[in-house]
């Protein structure tokens, strides 16, 4: 059965991934961009989900990013973190789940990061809505258990994305290091010693919203290489 599978924040890195790999399988994949659909904003979410129809899969993918010590957070950037990456997520799940509770089917997936397991320095704003996000497929989980429909989360290390080449820039900004160092640092924050592939985010996303993880609830799936043990 061809379902019709939504991936917010679709036109690149991740989401992009993601995308492709759905597509490969069959689906029918919608992938917007801020442009298309803005993640925070409550009216235009309803909007453009009132357009779809009938929604199988949702992949909260949109998410920002942004590091500083906690003493020189603003606040604005504060905000702007949880408003994409945990509102956000909080506005599309509400938008799909009582269609997908009547039909008794679905799956909702929520991409995070092992940034919503433990703490980082600098990322104040970004672990704690990251952890938001995790909690939201907890709740969401706990209110469909024994239905057909599903609510977890996929928690990669850094992803070589356009987000995660920021974070090296930063690096090299701030400490005067070459790239290659800044990068070589951000690997070996995961016993993976690399950056991750952002197709072995999609095939976490992919294994999670297929028909036969209907047993898989409420659960985050880390992707370390194993130095965070859930």
């Amino acid at each position: 059965m061809t379902r019709l599978v939504v991936v917010t924040g679709g036109t690149r890195g991740i989401g992009a991934a993601i995308a492709d790999r759905f597509r490969a399988a069959g689906d029918e994949v919608i992938a917007p961009g801020r442009r298309d659909c803005d993640v925070t904003d409550e009216t235009a979410v309803r909007e453009f989900f009132a357009g779809l129809g009938q929604v199988d899969v949702l992949v909260n993918n949109a998410g920002i990013s942004a590091s500083a010590p906690l003493a020189k957070t603003k606040l604005a950037d504060w905000h702007a973190q949880l408003d994409v990456n945990a509102t956000g997520a909080f506005l599309c799940t509400r938008a799909v789940l009582a269609g997908m509770r009547e039909r008794d089917r679905g799956r909702i997936v929520t991409v995070a990061s092992t940034a919503s397991h433990a703490g980082y320095r600098y990322t104040s704003g970004y672990t704690a809505s990251k952890h938001a996000a995790v909690g939201l497929m907890r709740a969401v989980a706990a209110e469909v258990a024994g239905t057909g429909v599903t609510a977890n989360a996929v928690c990669p290390a850094f992803v070589r994305t356009d987000m995660t080449a920021t974070s090296i820039s930063r690096i090299t900004e701030t400490t005067g290091r070459a790239e290659a160092d800044a990068e070589a640092a951000l690997a070996a924050a995961s016993p993976l010693g690399r950056l991750l592939e952002p197709e072995e985010v999609a095939f976490a996303v992919t294994f999670l919203a297929a028909p036969e993880a209907a047993a898989i609830n409420g659960q985050t799936l880390v992707l370390d290489g194993g130095g965070i043990q859930k």
